[in-house]
């Protein structure tokens, strides 16, 4: 196929994109706005609550009515792959992009149009959904034979994508030991000369301190994601609870989602543990990010840990379960890693801070003056890729640099 002279029209089948969202939306709007520096005309197509186009430039974010999913109602799902052929028919892309493995991706692979396509993994279901409560009782080998039906789907898509994207190491490599055969690997980043640790302010610390009724000489532990399962904020809750009876510690929760009010319910008056809603002024939430003494984490099925990656480059230390793509952001000595999935490795690091924060507060501030990888190189990566397999010049797994 000869190379490409106009832009290179992508569409994306956004099945998890929401207005309302957390990582997804941040990374959505963030490619819509940088397609247009790339030579790209981007459309993204999301299932809604109403029918909708907005602008980015070049690009377009569409929402197409859908029914709403029923465990999250402020998320739509298609409502089947004649939908999205459809749309594909009408928006007559050079390259399908998909962000979902479920129905949304067979849908694609399905589609009798001539435009190749790649699944970008936003989802990791195993780690979100069976990992988290499986590990406790059983050996991953023991799990993965369990969900061999899974695996074998996931196989099947392969075949059908001509590349398969993962943000994070770990998912890399799980994915290919399990026998997909275009997976490679190009991390995301964050958005460039927005988080820096000259952004720390002493004084809303010690306000949001105060509002954890504790005095300014206490602990700031910030937790950033959205309130849903996989998350584990119950985890974190639990966790901060018997680490703040040893040492004065205050846990403020970033974020929305379907289980506020059960972790509203789980913080149980805890005068030391407060919820406040998302911060959508980047400017206002690289203060608040910069000025936490250190983040806490306890998801382990991140495809990449955008949180993680932005504390990180706001110089301060994580505490992270040591599987997915949060684990990815720590640096050596910034911080400490848990077993995923476990309460006590979660308490036992919380509960050796008070003897190691300060060395850890020195090694992130040192590892955040060092670049960060910026979205920007994560796109021209990633579009370059496209390019690559529109025009013939490389294979799926040779479109990538990081693709070995």
């Amino acid at each position: 196929m000869a190379a490409l002279t106009d832009p290179m029209h992508v569409v994306d089948i956004s099945a998890l994109y929401s207005p309302r969202g957390g990582g997804i939306r941040t990374y959505t709007r963030a490619k819509l706005a940088a397609a247009e520096q790339f030579g790209v005309r981007m459309t993204v197509v999301a299932p809604g609550a109403a029918d909708a186009m907005e602008t980015f430039g070049t690009g377009r974010l569409v929402s197409v009515k859908s029914p709403a999913f029923p465990l999250d109602r402020n998320y739509s799902y298609f409502a089947d792959a004649g939908v999205i052929h459809g749309l594909l028919d009408a928006l007559r892309p050079d390259f399908v992009e998909c962000s979902s493995p479920w129905g949304s991706a067979a849908a694609v692979t399905s589609w009798p149009g001539a435009a190749p396509c790649a699944l970008v993994m936003h989802a990791e279901p195993m780690s979100a959904w069976v990992y988290r409560y499986l590990d406790r009782i059983l050996p991953r080998p023991a799990i993965d034979r369990g969900f061999a039906r899974f695996w074998r789907y996931l196989q099947q898509l392969d075949t059908g994508f001509d590349l398969v994207v993962a943000a994070s190491g770990s998912v890399t490599q799980r994915l290919k030991a399990h026998g997909l055969r275009h997976v490679a690997l190009n991390p995301l980043g964050i958005e460039a000369g927005v988080f820096s640790h000259d952004r720390r302010d002493a004084a809303l610390r010690a306000a949001l301190l105060d509002a954890c009724c504790l005095p300014a000489s206490a602990t700031l532990a910030l937790g950033v994601g959205r309130f849903s399962p996989e998350k584990q904020w119950p985890l974190v809750i639990d966790a901060v609870a018997a680490a703040g009876l040893a040492a004065p510690l205050g846990l403020v929760l970033l974020g929305e989602g379907p289980d506020h009010v059960a972790i509203a319910r789980r913080i149980a008056g805890n005068p030391h543990i407060r919820l406040l809603a998302p911060v959508r002024e980047r400017p206002d939430y690289a203060r608040l990010l910069a000025s936490a003494d250190v983040l806490v984490h306890g998801c382990a099925a991140e495809t990449f840990g955008l949180a993680c990656a932005e504390a990180a480059a706001s110089g301060v230390p994580l505490i992270v379960p040591d599987d997915g793509g949060a684990a990815d952001q720590l640096h050596l000595g910034a911080g400490i890693s848990y077993r995923a999935n476990n309460a006590g490795g979660l308490r036992a690091a919380l509960l050796s801070m008070p003897a190691s924060l300060s060395g850890w507060q020195a090694a992130a501030r040192q590892a955040s003056q060092q670049p960060a990888r910026t979205m920007t190189a994560h796109f021209s990566e990633l579009f370059g890729a496209y390019r690559a397999i529109i025009s013939g010049e490389a294979g799926p797994r040779q479109s990538l640099a990081d693709a070995a």
